[in-house]
């Protein structure tokens, strides 16, 4: 049995049998049969849902004559999300700007939660960062043959036809590395990080670790903006009309 945190513990306690159910009709029965989550994913669910109740609060006080300090939290984000996608994207961005934000505060969220006794940041396992950059490799290429159709295809056979059976695996392979280095860039700097505070807090419970508790948020708001802009510049390159 792997060591749970006492939100993985419980999480398996109350979902163990649906899940290994679910699991083994897949054809995938889990490891653990009596702790099929494991602490990053138990991690996500409780950013997911700390995030979908932090969003509510601020909808529930939405104020257009008194806004509040979370209502001027989210717009500052939302602005700023808005504002980097228009100078990298263009005019054409708005569009984007949902998907973009709420990857920035999941990923933020989630290398956050690790400072917290008792949790840990789910980003700093690898499986996790590569979720994340699945989904914003996905995401791109989908909005790429939403707006160009299959044009979009033309960018992997390079600028003339000839070049096209050496440009295609080029391509292919660079789309890829782009999501190996999302998930490298964001995994080493979370994983190391962790680690740091922890060996401090293990030395020196008092004092010292104070100042790796501020370059671990530092790190966790870098990593984020990291994340969020070259998913934006790969996302620029997918919906240009001109390759």
């Amino acid at each position: 049995m792997p060591e749970q945190l006492w939100f993985t513990a419980i999480l398996n306690r109350l979902l163990a049998a649906p899940i290994d159910a679910l699991l083994n009709a897949m054809g995938i029965p889990a490891k653990y049969p009596q702790a099929p989550i494991t602490n990053s994913v138990a991690m996500e669910i409780l950013v997911v849902v700390v995030l979908l109740i932090f969003f509510l609060a601020v909808r529930s006080r939405l104020s257009v004559d008194n806004p509040g300090a979370l209502q001027h939290l989210i717009e500052g984000a939302e602005g700023f999300v808005t504002g980097q996608s228009e100078e990298i994207i263009g005019h054409h961005s708005e569009g984007f700007t949902g998907f973009l934000t709420a990857l920035g505060f999941f990923i933020l969220f989630c290398n956050l939660i690790g400072l917290v006794p008792g949790f840990e940041s789910p980003t700093a396992v690898p499986t996790v960062p590569l979720g994340c950059a699945i989904v914003a490799f996905c995401y791109y290429h989908i909005q790429g043959v939403k707006r160009q159709g299959v044009h979009y295809f033309k960018q992997f056979m390079g600028p003339m036809l000839l070049l096209a059976p050496l440009m295609i695996p080029i391509e292919i392979i660079s789309h890829l590395a782009r999501m190996l280095s999302l998930t490298i860039r964001l995994f080493a700097n979370m994983f190391a990080g962790d680690l740091v505070t922890l060996v401090f807090f293990s030395l020196i419970p008092i004092g010292v670790p104070i100042v790796f508790m501020g370059l671990h948020i530092g790190v966790s708001l870098l990593q984020t903006y990291i994340f969020v802009l070259l998913t934006t510049v790969y996302l620029a390159g997918a919906v240009a009309t001109e390759h």
